[in-house]
């Protein structure tokens, strides 16, 4: 499946198991919606020693701790221990008051590295991707981003979970979306995506539909 190793151990995300295609992206009609499926997804990451990535709203950081915690996770506990972090929007995707790709890429690679070479048996991430509607130009390369993920994301079993507010993103943005990520999560069911395009042939048809749109 283009991947270097699998982990050993099953991964299960909204009560399946996780196939070799581990970056997702996710829809949620509504937060307690998304709650339901992640949380335990992080909890069965945190029973089994793996290292929790999470980059939130910071205005909802403070809700979104409370809730994991109250599933039982300590959050605050595990964060001083180095087992777990959750990271705000400016702490992120837009450090630099901005976002830039490259830097976002290479932040990301180098957490499922730091992560292996901690001892950590995997990671897993999970991103909120709204950052997106408060940066001008954030939509456009969110997409981009998106598909450059695929040039090395399988080259690792670390599952990467790209959540959504399904009603804030336009129609044309979210068909985008499910073509960049080979695994989707709709109406609760995990599964693969028959829409995916690999990010040589998006991102090829990506800058002539943009190039077309400036002339």
């Amino acid at each position: 499946m283009g991947m270097g190793a699998i982990a050993e151990k099953t991964i299960h995300f909204a009560g399946k198991a996780m196939g070799g295609h581990r970056h997702v992206c996710a829809f949620f009609d509504t937060p307690e919606e998304e709650y339901e499926l992640t949380l335990p997804f992080v909890k069965e990451g945190i029973q089994r020693s793996e290292y929790g990535f999470h980059i939130v709203d910071p205005a909802l950081r403070s809700d979104y701790v409370g809730r994991i915690e109250g599933a039982g996770i300590p959050v605050t506990a595990l964060e001083r221990a180095g087992q777990f972090e959750v990271r705000s929007w400016e702490e992120a995707y837009l450090r630099g008051g901005n976002f830039d790709q490259d830097a976002m890429l290479a932040l990301l690679e180098g957490v499922l590295k730091n992560g292996k070479a901690r001892g950590f048996p995997l990671t897993r991430l999970v991103a909120h991707m709204e950052w997106a509607l408060e940066d001008r130009q954030g939509v456009d390369d969110l997409v981009e981003y998106e598909s450059r993920l695929n040039f090395f994301l399988p080259k690792y079993p670390d599952p990467v979970i790209c959540t959504y507010s399904a009603s804030r993103f336009g129609g044309g943005v979210v068909m985008d979306i499910l073509r960049t990520h080979p695994a989707v999560i709709i109406g609760g069911v995990l599964q693969e995506n028959p829409f995916y395009a690999p990010p040589d042939e998006f991102l090829k048809e990506l800058h002539e539909r943009n190039r077309s749109a400036r002339h």
